[in-house]
């Protein structure tokens, strides 16, 4: 009998271990799965982290590549019916749509801090807002119809992709985060070169209600499979921890410095792309080498963004600024200024885009810079208001460049591009280029 009461004994011993063992490997199993959830990849390195900036790529070269082609619809618009009788205001379409997605970033940027959960869906919604603004713009019989459609509602649904773009990129890359914003960026200038000829193209063909159309499609076919890849890095628990905005960089130098040059060189930037096609048809060249003049400005941009990011990484940010405005002037100034041949239009074109078009590659550095000062203020809110000022002087350049054109200053008595009508926006453009670079001579003196 004792023997039988030992030998129960160790049957229960027995199903107590292996109850005690399987609910050992129970947890193991559990908490290798959990290690396996919130283990991230990592940045600035790996298939996701490179796939994740082809997407940014693609992206940012079909939503902001379609306004920066803009100058083709405007030699079109104000040659052809039903805009061409009553041309008012049509480059406000192209400055309206660019501005107000720059001055609606630090209202996206603060709504996605308190609603981190958003930012994935809001470029969805903003995809369908970008299609549906183009298929109505296609039915638009007046100007202001056009501001309205593809100038403020493709801007509205333009910067719901491009704000999470931006918080996500700030996650995925660190080290190299120069580099990696001025790829990005570069989408812009590659969609430039390509879309104006595509656009020439169809609009010559078809007309302005069939491209339109057209584009609107394409957005959805390419666009729509490539928002797969633009996900956050870090688990969403990790970046709604501080919902608090602090905005108390506001009050540095570090921060209004460099705003304040950055306002100014957006005052003249956009000028060159709204008006050297109409500028190229108007010393007698053809359409088509008015379109060129468009592609090989994004073209600069392209190499342009990347250099600019990566020296950003490597210099202080006020030098980088300083180097673009220089390049900036001297190819306005001299290769503009002087210019009514196809060839030193085309100089002019590719050294603009390179020098000018790289200047907001160098946000990245102002951000680090800020921050620096600043140890609590939010990347996404700091590159909210830089894009404000861009955005200010993206706007004001539309209303602004047809005042300075309808003065044809000049016109008959100076020489070369400065006697041409143009010759006003030229000197304009040139002087906010140089003012992009005061805040290299405000650290020279000891002001940053």
């Amino acid at each position: 009998m004792d023997s039988d009461i030992a030998l129960t004994d160790l049957q229960g011993q027995a199903r107590v271990y292996e109850e005690s063992n399987g609910d050992l490997r129970r947890r193991f199993r559990q908490q290798s799965v959990t290690q396996r959830e919130f283990t991230l990849p990592p940045a600035d390195r790996g298939k996701d982290a490179w796939l994740f900036l082809a997407g940014c790529f693609m992206v940012e070269a079909l939503i902001w590549g379609f306004p920066f082609s803009f100058g083709v619809f405007q030699e079109y618009y104000t040659t052809h019916e039903p805009f061409s009788a009553r041309p008012a205001g049509i480059a406000v379409i192209g400055t309206s749509s660019t501005g107000i997605m720059y001055l609606s970033c630090p209202v996206l940027f603060a709504a996605f801090k308190r609603w981190p959960h958003v930012r994935r869906h809001c470029t969805l919604v903003g995809l369908a807002i970008n299609t549906v603004a183009v298929v109505a713009a296609s039915f638009a019989t007046q100007v202001s119809h056009l501001i309205l459609t593809q100038g403020v509602l493709y801007a509205i649904g333009g910067v719901m992709i491009y704000c999470p773009t931006i918080l996500f990129l700030d996650e995925w890359f660190i080290r190299r985060k120069g580099l990696a914003f001025g790829m990005m960026w570069a989408g812009t200038g590659v969609s430039g070169v390509v879309l104006p000829f595509v656009m020439s193209a169809l609009l010559t063909r078809f007309g302005f209600r069939t491209t339109l159309r057209a584009y609107a499609v394409g957005l959805i076919i390419l666009a729509l499979p490539l928002l797969y890849f633009i996900r956050p890095r870090l688990p969403l628990a990790q970046t709604s921890l501080q919902r608090r905005l602090d905005l108390s960089f506001l009050r540095t130098s570090a921060f209004w410095i460099p705003e304040s040059a950055n306002v100014a060189q957006g005052l003249g930037y956009f000028i060159p792309s709204i008006y050297l096609p109409t500028y190229a048809t108007s010393q007698g060249m053809t359409g088509t080498e008015g379109t060129l003049m468009l592609a090989l400005v994004n073209m600069g941009v392209v190499f342009g963004a990347i250099w600019v990011g990566a020296l950003t990484d490597r210099m202080h940010v006020s030098s980088v600024t300083a180097l673009c405005s220089l390049g900036a002037v001297l190819a306005v100034f001299v290769f503009w200024g002087l210019a009514v041949s196809l060839p030193m239009l085309c100089l002019f074109s590719l050294l603009y885009g390179l020098t000018a078009g790289g200047y907001s590659a160098t946000y990245t550095g102002i951000v680090q810079l800020v921050k620096g000062h600043d140890t609590g203020a939010d990347t996404g809110m700091i590159f909210g208001f830089l894009a404000v000022g861009r955005g200010i002087g993206a706007l004001a350049s539309g209303p602004l460049s047809e005042a300075l054109l309808h003065f044809q200053t000049w016109k008959g008595e100076a020489k070369l591009g400065y006697g041409t009508g143009y010759g006003l926006l030229i000197v304009f453009t040139g002087i906010t280029a140089a003012a992009g670079g005061s805040s290299f001579i405000a650290r020279r003196i000891g002001l940053n």
